[in-house]
């Protein structure tokens, strides 16, 4: 093909995909599409499932949405590792409330909900991994055990990423969610 052609191609191929695009998006005066069209999510993160349903949590007084969800298999990881740096530069403490996430920014906050229970925990994010294939996140035995996970060592679970961790703060979520509206304090041994 002659290189003028070529050039010839490529302003079509862009007006092309540019009238499939304005094909697929709701005009303001289609109402009932516009209402159907789930918000897009505002992430920092790489999750595998969007969320589409507004939701949000309460950690100590403050509401953070919930910007992206996935689901899958998590485990956990505690003596081998404590006292050890994690991606994030922080000193893993197997006894407080964080987690790994192969992609999530560090320092990040997450809710993990087990599935099966529905106990859930909200971690920070403050290491990569895990390294074991078919695994979403690894959590510290502290968060293990709030999930009651631990003689398990695996669980189904939903992480839902609820944005950056403050980075001046290191210290882990103190609480546990249990449920819509029901906390308890996590204890620390």
């Amino acid at each position: 093909m002659p290189l003028r052609s070529r050039h010839a191609v490529i302003p079509a191929l862009v007006a092309a995909l540019a009238g499939l695009q304005a094909c697929a998006t709701p005009h303001a005066g289609d109402a009932a599409t516009a209402a159907a069209a789930p918000p897009a999510p505002a992430s920092l993160n790489t999750l595998s499932t969007p969320t589409t349903e507004v939701a949000s949590v309460d950690i100590a007084g403050e509401r953070l949405p919930v910007r992206e969800a996935e689901e899958g298999v998590a485990s956990w990881y505690g003596e081998p590792f404590h006292g050890r740096r994690t991606a994030s530069g922080e000193t893993f403490d197997q006894h407080a409330l964080t987690a790994a996430h192969p992609s999530m920014t560090l320092p990040s906050l997450a809710r993990v909900t087990r599935l099966d229970t529905g106990a859930s925990v909200i971690v920070r994010i403050n290491d990569r991994g895990p390294f074991t294939g078919g695994r979403i996140i690894d959590l510290s035995r502290a968060a293990a055990e709030a999930l009651d996970m631990v003689d398990l060592g695996v669980a189904q679970v939903r992480v839902e990423a609820l944005g950056p961790a403050n980075p001046e703060d290191r210290a882990a979520v103190p609480r546990i969610v249990r449920g819509p509206g029901i906390t308890r304090h996590a204890s620390r041994q």
